[in-house]
């Protein structure tokens, strides 16, 4: 373990652009369920039924009584971990410059990276669907569903629901930057779901070398990554960093 941590250093030290693609295993560690996998919240629930743009258009009502109102009690309450601040801190470092993230709970922005691509928007803002105004999910009152903006329309996450296109602009920032970097960090993510996975791939066939910390191994390791460091992705970006500030 040591020396895995040791040749991320190194290869951090070395780099010249680093990006990162983080999934629902980062978030773990500050209490967001993840959406598959043991535990996942598409065992209680068939994401067709509740996370399907056209269950929501059919009953916006019940898609956010079984779905949205929870999640937004669990993104309410959660707060960046190790993970995410060691992120940010390879940051202002000045060593890492893009996160992309699948997830959609805000937790990079609030730990303080500031360039962040959601590949599949964000839960921290709701959308109306009459006037596209957009209301910090914080300040929604969802004590009568679903909820509605001032002029009338029923708000909507302003994330990607099953059903629903990648924002352009962020699949093609996530493909350039996965195109250009020499070192992708790949944190907490089961690198099945996509074209999320594919960055990676792209990464890889450009020449980066590709970094997994997961707590278990993927269908990218020992496939396309150059080696995967097993754990909490808290444990080990801690480890990372303390074995860069040794070095400064």
């Amino acid at each position: 373990m040591d020396h895995l941590i040791q040749r991320a250093v190194d290869h951090l030290k070395s780099a010249r652009h680093v990006a990162a693609l983080t999934g629902a295993g980062i978030s773990i560690e500050s209490g967001i369920p993840p959406f598959r996998g043991k535990g996942g919240l598409w065992e209680k629930f068939d994401p067709m039924e509740i996370a399907h743009i056209d269950a929501f258009l059919a009953d916006p009502a019940r898609v956010w009584r079984l779905l949205v109102k929870d999640l937004k009690e669990i993104i309410d309450r959660a707060r960046p971990n190790d993970g995410h601040m060691g992120l940010a801190r390879l940051e202002t470092l000045g060593i890492l410059k893009t996160v992309i993230t699948q997830n959609i709970d805000g937790l990079h922005q609030a730990a303080g990276n500031t360039d962040v691509i959601e590949f599949h928007g964000t839960f921290a803002w709701q959308r109306c669907m009459q006037c596209e105004t957009r209301v910090a999910t914080q300040k929604v009152d969802a004590s009568v569903l679903p909820p509605r903006c001032a002029c009338g329309g029923i708000l909507r996450p302003d994330a990607v629901f099953f059903g629903e296109m990648i924002p352009p602009v962020a699949l093609w920032r996530s493909q350039e930057i996965a195109s250009r970097c020499d070192v992708m960090l790949v944190v907490g993510t089961s690198a099945i779901v996509q074209p999320a996975a594919s960055m990676p791939i792209i990464a890889k066939q450009a020449g980066a070398v590709v970094i997994e910390i997961n707590p278990e191994p993927t269908p990218l390791t020992g496939v396309i990554s150059n080696y995967l460091i097993p754990g909490p992705a808290g444990d080990v970006m801690n480890r990372i960093l303390s074995g860069l500030e040794a070095q400064r």
